[in-house]
């Protein structure tokens, strides 16, 4: 958390402007700040503050769970992990850095983009080439070219149970507890099914339900379900996720909840049975 819908929502807002906040695109660096020196994974502080002072703001995207602001010379990566959040403060010279921000920069026309991380496992980047960082990255799973096909040769390659795959950001990039789980329900697939035993029809359905509880997240500008992320309304949609030993709205079996990959993992055993082996 936040996983692919709630980054997504979050880069819209910083290119576009919404969440209360203003788009960044066209505005140019003045100062950077780091209030915890760990948050910045590279370069060195030095070379953060020296490099990032006058560079504008071309575009902003998303690749995976990761925000990438593109500037004139460089681009910022960021990843909010467990608990990072980022919003844009207008002009305030007053500010002060507020509890759990880890890192700032200001614009010359007085926009700061804070990163707020109260868990402090986020990470910034300033690189050259965001290959560096990104080149791990699986295929985007909202990607129109990354076909169906492609998808049922990837987990036919992999002996690994379906949840935790789907949880590998080398395998499919973006997917989290979240939509992993509802995706798996949607598509009538036990979360602890081996990959290697999916017909072409489950990778094809699979793939349909994960890009409709993706887009669905999108829409619903992700889920607000702790004090990490607020604005979203996905969790009102929530049809097996945190729904332990509730109907399923489906056939009215209790949902079940099993750990995979030491993540907690939600079910229907009557919607989604194992497939016996063989």
């Amino acid at each position: 958390m936040p996983e692919l819908p709630e980054v997504e929502t979050i880069v819209r807002a910083l290119r576009e402007g919404g969440r209360n906040g203003i788009p960044l695109p066209g505005r140019v660096v003045q100062q950077a700040h780091l209030y915890w020196q760990r948050t910045l994974a590279a370069p060195a502080p030095e070379d953060f503050y020296r490099r990032l002072p006058g560079q504008g703001v071309d575009t902003i995207y998303r690749r995976g769970k990761y925000i990438c602001i593109q500037l004139n010379q460089d681009t910022l990566l960021l990843h909010l992990r467990m608990s990072g959040d980022l919003w844009v403060a207008a002009r305030d010279a007053a500010r002060q850095p507020a509890a759990h921000d880890r890192a700032a920069i200001t614009f010359t026309d007085g926009t700061t983009l804070v990163f707020n991380d109260p868990r402090k496992f986020g990470r910034i980047w300033l690189v050259n080439d965001p290959q560096t960082v990104l080149n791990g990255l699986g295929p985007e799973p909202l990607d129109e070219t990354f076909t169906p096909q492609e998808f049922h040769r990837r987990l036919t390659s992999h002996h690994s149970r379906l949840k935790a795959l789907l949880l590998n950001q080398s395998f499919l990039a973006g997917m989290g507890n979240i939509y992993s789980d509802e995706a798996l329900h949607q598509a009538g697939l036990h979360p602890a099914q081996p990959a290697n035993r999916l017909s072409f029809e489950h990778a094809e359905r699979l793939l349909a339900a994960i890009r409709s509880v993706l887009n669905e997240g999108i829409r619903a500008n992700g889920a607000s379900i702790d004090w990490v992320y607020r604005g979203g309304d996905f969790q009102n949609k929530f049809r097996v996720y945190r729904r332990s030993s509730e109907p399923c709205l489906r056939c009215n079996t209790p949902i079940a909840r099993l750990q995979i990959g030491q993540r907690g993992t939600h079910y229907c055993p009557s919607c989604q049975p194992l497939m016996p082996s063989g």
